[in-house]
């Protein structure tokens, strides 16, 4: 004798494979649970990846705060790195310039290139512990000394650029040189500053990769003429997750005329729009299971009704309607299970193996379908949450569970006499 309650054996009995038309729905429920939760675990499982991955890039190349004085240079930044500092969620702030420059390189042969990146200026001393700019340097060195510029990867090959290679960059000053000798009989040629490119980075973001330049606080303070003054400071917390409140602390004991920006300020549009893109993939994506809940509450109402014979005998014999309820309810669950099973199998192997099958498919058809210049990443991202995979396995169980209801609930209904009548 089965160890197994009767409701429980008689759905896997009634369940086992048969070459009929119940059987083949049941199979097709089972595969529609399966790529049901599959994708779903699949998309969330990406959009997941993309919102860490993107946190991680932002806070490795970025400051948590950006101070800067309200519609001027700072020119009391050593004061005021000083107060800074002395905030213990504070753990390493710098000066910096930042803004947009005219570039054009110079080469020993061919035509020289031109774009308009950001030229970002730091103090390499503090840079090694404020960024992730330090560690990753995949051609020459990190070496800002003198007339010294680092050139990230993308923007390097664009622009055809090599380790000791000269640049020009013409910067806002020179532009407004240039503007006031248009038109003079006397007018004098402005000719624009020169580095030596040191160096080559790659910290995996492509907005970072593509347009940013870099070079010594000193180098960036003469080319947008600040003297002794910077845009602002630069600083990292100890805790990235606490910016409001040390921001809060900052304005009490920095006083009026400051503006301080916090990293997730300066990225909500892109960090909000993942958010949303991920709570709206979880909806779309879990009509999925929906449908395929339908196609088990569908196979079972066709089984009820071949099986009525079988219910009203099972009455008759002294079978409560709870009992029947349960037996429908749990071929249901059956499904239900089998189909998350397998869908979660199939989406962890298809998520470890993604960017492998990304690039077969990019081999065989050569299509780039997961293109840095769009996505900011090279690699595609990926991050499982047990909570959202609990969730996700506990939805569609509940799904499968009230699509097998109604039917349970029309079967516990039969009377033996009337399902016998016509035997």
């Amino acid at each position: 004798m089965s160890r197994l309650p009767f409701e429980l054996f008689l759905a896997l009995r009634y369940l086992r494979p048969k070459r009929t038309f119940v059987s083949v729905i049941t199979l097709i429920s089972v595969v529609g649970v399966m790529l049901g939760v599959a994708v779903l675990i699949i998309v969330i499982s990406v959009m997941t990846g993309f919102d860490h991955q993107l946190r991680d890039k932002i806070l490795g190349f970025k400051a948590h705060l950006t101070i800067l004085r309200d519609q001027s240079p700072m020119t009391n930044y050593v004061a005021v790195m000083k107060l800074v500092k002395a905030n213990p969620g504070v753990k390493v702030s710098e000066p910096f310039v930042m803004g947009q420059v005219l570039i054009k390189t110079e080469p020993k042969t061919g035509n020289s290139l031109v774009a308009a990146p950001g030229v970002r200026g730091i103090d390499p001393r503090s840079e090694t512990n404020l960024s992730i700019l330090a560690t990753n340097i995949v051609m020459g060195a990190f070496d800002l000394k003198g007339d010294s510029v680092l050139v990230g990867s993308n923007l390097a090959d664009r622009l055809r650029l090599h380790i000791g290679e000269r640049i020009a960059v013409y910067s806002p000053r020179d532009m407004q040189e240039m503007e006031k000798q248009r038109g003079k009989a006397d007018a004098e040629g402005i000719l624009p500053d020169e580095f030596v490119v040191r160096g080559i980075f790659d910290v995996g973001y492509y907005d970072y990769d593509a347009n940013v330049i870099v070079t010594s606080l000193a180098n960036a303070q003469d080319l947008y003429g600040l003297e002794n003054s910077v845009h602002g400071l630069l600083v990292t917390l100890e805790d990235p997750f606490r910016a409001e409140a040390v921001r809060a602390a900052l304005y009490k004991s920095l006083g009026p005329g400051y503006q301080i920006s916090t990293w997730e300020e300066e990225n909500s549009s892109i960090l909000g729009a993942l958010v949303v893109e991920k709570k709206v993939m979880f909806i779309v994506m879990f009509f999925t299971t929906v449908v395929a809940a339908f196609g088990i509450m569908n196979s079972l109402i066709t089984f009820v009704v071949q099986k009525t014979r079988e219910i009203g005998m099972l009455k008759a014999l002294g079978a409560a309607r709870v009992q029947v309820l349960w037996l429908f309810l749990s071929q249901g669950l059956v499904v239900g299970v089998l189909g998350v099973l397998t869908g979660f199998g199939l989406s962890m192997l298809a998520v470890s193996y993604r960017n492998e099958f990304l690039h077969v498919m990019r081999n065989w058809t050569g299509l780039q379908l997961f293109p840095a210049d769009i996505y900011g990443f090279t690699e595609l991202p990926a991050r499982i949450v047990p909570a959202d995979i609990a969730v996700i396995c506990g939805s569609a169980l509940l799904m499968c569970l009230l699509a097998g209801l109604i039917p349970a609930w029309i079967a516990s209904r039969l009377k033996p006499v009337e399902a016998l009548r016509y035997e």
